[in-house]
């Protein structure tokens, strides 16, 4: 008598081990697709209400919920402009702006294209300008305001991507770090080159244009320093009303 054959799958064959798996990893994959286009709107507003936030604490505006950082927002920031390295108004931006200056990256910034938020504190005006650089292990960026006269910082935020706690992450843990920006001069007295550093306590010559580094963190306050010399160098020209 012959033996009767198995009908359907052999479970225990390579091929439907193979076909499972494939299966399983396309649905998974489906469902993370599904996931990450669902949920992308809110990471975009909440990246977006992240760096409203950053740009306000160079304004010395902190602590705030997200309701009324985004109404300090609309309110303070006059235009999100984008100029050019020779000072010329590529686009003028809006009250409140999010689709001129503020999509503006580190990629911009070397196209020549450069983000300049124009600000109203407290009837004053303010301009701040965003950095981009290096630290010891990955990226560090920040905004620096200044004041009217384009030569004297009116505040500053800083942030990283994954700098040593308690040594470089200082530079965005640390508001009294970043404090000491507050009043000092872009440029050294009759010079146009930028002078506003990071340099070792031993090594400040200048007070009027240098601030401390962080302690035990040599590394990361040069790209901090270079950081600040090379982007704000592109606005010289908007600097120096050129």
């Amino acid at each position: 008598m012959e033996e009767t054959k198995k009908k359907g799958f052999d479970t225990s064959s390579n091929a439907y081990t193979i076909t499972y798996a494939v299966v399983i990893t396309v649905i998974v994959a489906f469902l993370l697709a599904f996931i990450s286009s669902s949920l992308k709107a809110r990471q975009d507003e909440n990246v977006a209400l992240d760096k409203k936030k950053q740009i306000l604490a160079s304004l010395n505006v902190r602590d705030v919920d997200n309701e009324e950082a985004s109404a300090l927002y609309d309110k303070m920031i006059v235009a999100d402009r984008i100029i050019a390295e020779d000072g010329s108004v590529v686009a003028e931006g809006k009250q409140g702006g999010t689709n001129d200056g503020f999509l503006c990256n580190g990629g911009s910034m070397k196209e020549g294209k450069l983000a300049l938020y124009v600000c109203d504190v407290d009837g004053q005006t303010k301009y701040v300008i965003p950095v981009f650089g290096m630290g010891l292990w990955g990226g560090i960026n920040g905004y620096i305001a200044l004041n009217e006269d384009r030569q004297t910082v009116y505040g500053a935020y800083f942030n990283h991507e994954s700098e040593t706690a308690g040594l470089g992450a200082e530079i965005k843990d640390s508001k009294a770090w970043q404090d000491q920006f507050k009043g000092k001069n872009v440029f050294a007295e009759g010079k146009s080159d930028i002078a506003l550093s990071v340099l070792k306590k031993s090594d400040i010559k200048n007070p009027a244009t240098e601030c401390e580094a962080v302690t035990g963190a040599t590394l990361t306050s040069v790209g901090v320093s270079d950081m600040i010399h090379d982007c704000l160098s592109k606005y010289t020209n908007f600097l120096t009303n050129k």
